[in-house]
């Protein structure tokens, strides 16, 4: 596929669907089909989504199911909504794989809480989307839309690609370090990791469940809050917010970014300042390198410890990438796991009295260290990783790409809890940044 494609490949958005669904605009069946044709189409080279028999006859049954469901349920929230859901997401009906060789009756349990809100919300499931192995770092073999030589990211690496090509609207992912942020930068599209356990993770194969949360992916922030409406408990929309005051964490952790990259972070500070917003330059993660080994060790002993039972007896069905990762994790003492544990806590208080002290709502910096490297690897979370650890919420939204014409993405994060006000600020962000609503 050219880079020049993807425009005309997106595919309609969250809201979009919603609206003609309810109005009657939007012919659902025909909406169905012509997303299975865009999978036969695209499919041979991107590799986004688990192959499944008899794909599009369950589909446009569901998209019935769902039809007539509205005759007598009206206000459903997503009526028509198809969403892709990564495979470590238990669905009913489907097989659960994780990427992996190990014997699928290991890894068999209960739907997926965050699955059964989509489905009675009237969502459509349009199968399971390729992860890396148990949601580590082997690369799977799903390809960057914008340029199938580069990675689209891990390891939510076929629910980004399945929205920014239009095969859904909405997908499902996880984040243990920055597998729904950083894809959603290298494929061009929005990403939410909401505050940590704000959305049930029941049914979801652990990676380390310390720092695991349920995030989703759409085509702008609006879809972004229509699903979080649905997934996160105990949403409430707020009536109004204030213009955020924004934060640069500057230091250590920012220098990690690619010059260009960089640069177009710099732009969009320019670009959101000239629209009137107060943007401050705060010091922050001078101990970057620490967070990050700390973060390593919870999630190689979380991991070692989910897989010990599984490792012992299905040692060499195990990607050896992912193999070494829970092998690290084996020597971990009992006092360095709790003290990793802990620093996710104090991690987060350290943040959120700068926050206090400074008066600042929001930090905003780049989601990526750059756009998407080869396909040899997932790319680095170093932009994603000090925010999950925290448990902090995390948007990434889109908005300029790089001199080879990979997009590069724009990361925001607010406080503990702030889930509903860091969305709405997103939004008046996300109007600076693509202002033609690209």
């Amino acid at each position: 596929m050219a880079v020049d494609t993807i425009g005309a490949a997106r595919g309609r958005r969250v809201g979009e669907v919603i609206v003609g669904v309810r109005d009657g605009t939007l012919n659902l069946l025909d909406h169905v089909e012509q997303i299975c044709d865009r999978l036969d189409e695209m499919e041979p080279l991107l590799q986004a989504r688990v192959p499944e028999d008899g794909r599009r006859h369950r589909m446009v049954a569901e998209a019935q199911a769902v039809l007539d469901c509205l005759a007598t349920t009206p206000d459903l929230p997503l009526p028509g909504v198809v969403v892709g859901v990564k495979d470590i997401f238990h669905v009913d009906g489907f097989t659960t794989r994780a990427g992996s060789e190990v014997p699928a009756e290991l890894l068999h349990g209960k739907q997926a809480a965050s699955v059964s809100r989509l489905r009675q919300a009237g969502a459509i499931i349009l199968g399971k989307t390729v992860t890396t192995e148990f949601a580590a770092f082997a690369p799977g073999p799903t390809r960057n839309p914008y340029n199938p030589a580069h990675t689209p990211g891990g390891s939510s690496s076929g629910s980004a690609v399945a929205v920014a090509v239009g095969y859904s609207p909405l997908a499902l992912g996880s984040q243990t370090a920055g597998s729904v942020n950083r894809p959603a930068a290298f494929c061009g599209i929005c990403g939410f990791k909401p505050t940590f356990d704000r959305i049930d993770i029941a049914g979801v194969l652990a990676c380390a469940p310390t720092v695991d949360t349920v995030g989703f992916f759409a085509g702008d922030v609006d879809g972004l809050v229509r699903a979080a409406a649905v997934l996160c408990g105990q949403w409430e929309t707020p009536s109004s917010v204030d213009e955020p005051v924004l934060a640069i964490p500057e230091g250590p952790y920012i220098d990690q970014v690619e010059p260009e990259a960089l640069d177009v972070f710099r732009s969009q500070v320019g670009m959101l300042e000239q629209a009137g917003y107060r943007i401050e330059s705060v010091p922050a993660f001078d101990d970057i390198e620490a967070i990050v080994r700390r973060h390593r060790l919870l999630q190689t002993t979380e991991m070692f410890k989910v897989h010990a039972d599984w490792f012992r007896a299905h040692e060499d069905a195990y990607d050896e990438r992912t193999a070494g990762l829970i092998r690290e994790g084996m020597n971990t003492t009992d006092d360095d796991l709790e003290a990793a544990r802990t620093g996710t806590g104090q991690l987060r208080k350290e943040l959120e009295q700068v926050m206090a002290d400074r008066g600042v709502d929001a930090w905003i910096c780049p989601s990526a260290l750059g756009s998407a490297p080869g396909i040899e690897t997932t790319g680095d979370p170093a932009m994603n990783t000090p925010w999950t650890h925290a448990q902090l919420p995390a948007v990434a939204l889109p908005g300029a790409r790089t001199g080879n014409g990979l997009p590069v993405g724009f990361q925001c994060a607010a406080a503990w809890g702030r889930d509903e006000q860091l969305l709405e600020w997103s939004r008046g962000i996300e109007k600076v940044l693509r202002p033609e609503g690209g």
